[in-house]
């Protein structure tokens, strides 16, 4: 039988307090499961397929729509605050008790939280592309940024200029990534909605009102953390991912070079090399 990969996992579903969210899960070994959470407006299939499945093949992956986002029901969160306790109630209704923890971009920031407020639940920590509470620069993103995220009908071109940099080789290693991510087409899930857009963005600017003090709450992740981030991040500026390494205890950061916001899905097998040696 062949194994089950990115483009083959089946949509499942579980609920909890009235929401029913969507997942797959995929890949065995490792002591715990790697639950993976999404960035801005994504869903389960705007994952890279070269990173899920290279992780899947040394442990189990479990991927996961937020509530309200494409194929899960429920009311989207406008807090992180309140998306980490979403992603607390799916592990509960999965019935994971220990998991290790990958956070993209606004995943990121869930992931924080849910480690701070859930600590025993978090084994190991990864934080790609992502940035703490309050940090200067995290207050929303610039202009050209903004609208090409918000964009109503996002387009290919759209996430080349988020999620690349503007060099011909991050480029052209972007479009390899949107063939990997348009590639499977049974049971795709479905877009995610405006309304969610707009309660997502909402959480992306209450957490970064500059704060200097919410800095501190670094200091609490008891979790062994690896930060990814690109060189050259012009959505969460990568200097707030060394701050991040800095004032957080037990904390490693890989920077990769020519790249921007998705440099985990333009390094995908470097990237969970690193990742599968961390959490390994």
């Amino acid at each position: 039988m062949a194994p089950v990969t990115h483009h083959t996992a089946p949509t499942r579903f579980v609920e909890a307090d009235g929401v029913r969210y969507a997942y797959r899960r995929l890949g065995t070994g490792g002591p715990v499961p790697l639950v993976m959470l999404q960035h801005f407006t994504g869903n389960l299939d705007n994952w890279d397929p070269a990173l899920v499945d290279a992780l899947a093949a040394e442990r189990e992956v479990v991927l996961v729509d937020y509530p309200g986002v494409a194929s899960s029901t429920g009311t989207p969160a406008k807090t992180v605050a309140e998306l980490a306790r979403q992603v607390i109630d799916f592990t509960v209704a999965l019935g994971l008790e220990r998991i290790d923890l990958l956070g993209f971009s606004l995943g990121g920031f869930a992931a924080q939280d849910v480690a701070l407020v859930r600590p025993r639940l978090v084994r190991r920590l990864v934080l790609a592309g992502t940035g703490p509470k309050g940090a200067p620069g995290m207050h929303g993103w610039r202009e050209d940024i903004e609208t090409h995220a918000r964009a109503e009908v996002p387009t290919g071109e759209d996430l080349l200029y988020i999620f690349f940099a503007p060099t011909e080789t991050s480029r052209a290693k972007g479009v390899e990534f949107l063939g990997r991510f348009l590639a499977r087409t049974e049971d795709r899930d479905v877009p995610s909605s405006l309304a969610s857009r707009d309660a997502q963005y909402d959480a992306v600017l209450e957490w970064g009102v500059p704060d200097h003090s919410a800095l501190q709450r670094l200091t609490g992740i008891q979790a062994p953390t690896l930060i990814l981030q690109g060189d050259d991040d012009r959505m969460i500026p990568t200097k707030a991912s060394h701050l991040m390494a800095g004032l957080i205890p037990d904390a490693r950061i890989r920077i990769y070079p020519d790249a921007a916001h998705a440099s985990l899905f333009q390094y995908p097998q470097e990237a969970a090399a690193d990742v599968n040696a961390f959490l390994g």
